[in-house]
């Protein structure tokens, strides 16, 4: 199972539980695949401009390390809303210099994955708090 996948079946198996039940933002947490999984068909695709791969494949590798600001190890699920949001902010910054097209025929999630994108990015600060907000963004920049 690659990591999608057991990113996928971690999340579903979480959204059971009375935790999941119980916490205004388990729903963000339900694209946390789709949004990986965007980040690495954005950073394959030759239709990006190349100024963006370095986000892309930042925001990958982010997502990927157990080092992170909200740790998955020590949070479970519930340190993946770092991963999920900063994901958001970096596909955002590329939308002014990328046909929206691109993001829609890579997008695997359901809805519309800007206004999916806004929505996190709105709540960012009251869901991990503004001051790691600024610091995960700042190790992106």
């Amino acid at each position: 199972m690659d990591f999608y996948q057991e990113l996928r079946v971690k999340v579903q198996e979480w959204l059971k539980s009375d935790e999941a039940k119980n916490n205004k933002w388990a729903e963000y947490l339900l694209y946390a695949p789709d949004l990986f999984h965007l980040l690495v068909k954005l950073s394959l695709d030759p239709d990006v401009p190349a100024m963006h791969k370095a986000k892309l494949l930042a925001a990958i590798a982010y997502f990927v390390s157990p080092f992170d600001i909200l740790p998955e190890v020590v949070l479970g699920p519930i340190g993946l809303l770092d991963d999920v949001a900063l994901a958001s902010w970096v596909i955002n910054t590329m939308i002014n210099d990328t046909n929206p097209e691109i993001l829609n025929r890579h997008w695997a999630g359901d809805g519309d994955s800007l206004e999916i994108m806004r929505k996190i990015l709105a709540s960012a600060d009251e869901m991990i708090g503004s001051g790691l907000w600024e610091k995960i963004k700042a190790k992106i920049k």
